[in-house]
């Protein structure tokens, strides 16, 4: 596997850039896709000399997926599970609150930024009463995910206390509280570009990958790749990723009579490594923030087919250009697509080197222009939002 573009390297000497102490908030520091966005935006402002710390709050020992820049440094509070019931959890919320005031009090950062719900929440709670510029960073959809009614009541209550709120698409913004719209800013994810290699004559492989849960939709997936697999002996499916649905699929993949045909592949070894298994990439989402996956996989080459759910996939795919676009949740649909484009490795062809050439809209230079100007807090975030990445085949319907 070969990272053809990091995107970490700094300015060059005399660019007046005034460094900064900025904190990152993360939950742990594993295999997902918020872990990967920071690990390359704290890299980039590292190597340009600011000062960058992430907060996680799992534990010192645990291993840390992504690589960042020797720079970055790190604090590990040691409490990132919810075990012991409802009454321990909210406990152990209030530690990890606790904890991080205690953390950012005694780092003192000119920015703290937060990514994802329950962290964004902590991060708001933890920063009651003082004067820190706080950024929280929404990843997912708020009006699907799953979510505790209590959590949901204090994103409504403390949302509005940021400085600014980075969403990844425009219409995701209608999802946060109505009182904390205003200061939502639209920035997606920078995808590093990571060469796909050719893949050898013999069995090819449909290539997904996420955290085995419902939202990421892989029961449907394997319904529909059950639907045509006898007519497509030389092709199988391979998920990557890890999850509380492993079992579950597993015996989904026992019934469809799939084994051998279908593998549950766990976390890849390396950030992309999937990318290297993959003829044609497929995301199954039931609903999504902004999924790394799929630019990742438009930016290495790959011919991709989503659901066409919300957020993120109909702003990213020009549908016949860039990728194919299946109505949401149509398992029937997305099975005669996926057999279409299995017989038609010059359709694949197409598609692959337009979505390589459409996800350079969100090389990590471009993007990570945008994630400076809001910490710079100019221009106003009202000026960021309508200077905001166009969605895909907007310019040509113009």
């Amino acid at each position: 596997m070969e990272r053809v573009d990091a995107g970490i390297a700094g300015p060059s000497e005399g660019s007046g850039h005034t460094p900064l102490h900025i904190v990152f908030v993360l939950s742990a520091l594993g295999a997902g896709g918020a872990e990967r966005v920071v690990s390359l935006i704290a890299s980039r402002w590292a190597a340009r000399g600011d000062t960058v710390t992430v907060i996680a709050f799992d534990g010192p020992d645990d291993p840390i997926y992504h690589d960042f820049d020797s720079h970055v440094r790190f604090v590990r509070l040691g409490v990132s599970t919810d075990k012991g019931g409802k009454a321990g959890a909210m406990l152990r919320s209030a530690s990890r609150a606790w904890r991080l005031r205690r953390a950012l009090k005694r780092l003192a950062p000119d920015r703290t930024i937060s990514f994802l719900t329950k962290v964004n929440v902590l991060t708001l709670l933890a920063t009651l009463g003082s004067k820190r510029r706080v950024i929280i960073s929404e990843r997912n959809n708020l009006a699907r995910q799953a979510m505790n009614p209590l959590w949901r009541r204090l994103a409504k209550a403390l949302y509005g206390r940021a400085d600014a709120i980075v969403m990844q698409t425009e219409p995701s913004i209608a999802c946060l509280p109505r009182g904390a719209r205003a200061r939502a800013v639209v920035i997606p994810n920078p995808l590093c570009r990571i060469a796909a290699r050719e893949v050898p004559p013999g069995m090819q492989h449909l290539v997904a990958v996420g955290r085995l849960e419902a939202q990421k939709g892989f029961d449907l997936l394997i319904n529909a790749f059950a639907r045509i697999s006898d007519l497509n002996p030389r092709w199988a499916l391979v998920i990557y990723g890890e999850g509380p649905e492993r079992s579950a699929l597993e015996a989904q993949i026992r019934k469809e009579r799939l084994d051998g045909r279908v593998l549950l592949a766990g976390l890849s070894t390396a950030p992309g490594a999937w990318i290297e298994q993959g003829s044609i990439f497929v995301l199954s989402s039931r609903f999504e923030g902004f999924p790394n996956v799929l630019g990742e996989a438009m930016a290495a080459g790959l011919p991709v087919v989503a659901f066409d759910c919300a957020f993120g996939p109909g702003e990213m795919i020009n549908n016949g250009v860039d990728g194919i676009l299946i109505p949401d949740g149509r398992v029937g649909a997305l099975a005669d697509t996926l057999t279409h484009m299995m017989r038609d490795p010059e359709l694949r062809a197409r598609l692959g080197a337009a979505a390589a050439q459409s996800a350079m809209r969100f090389a990590p230079d471009r993007v990570i222009a945008r994630w400076d100007a809001v910490v710079a807090r100019s221009p106003t975030a009202h000026e960021l939002r309508s200077e905001a990445v166009q969605p895909a085949g907007a310019g040509a319907r113009a």
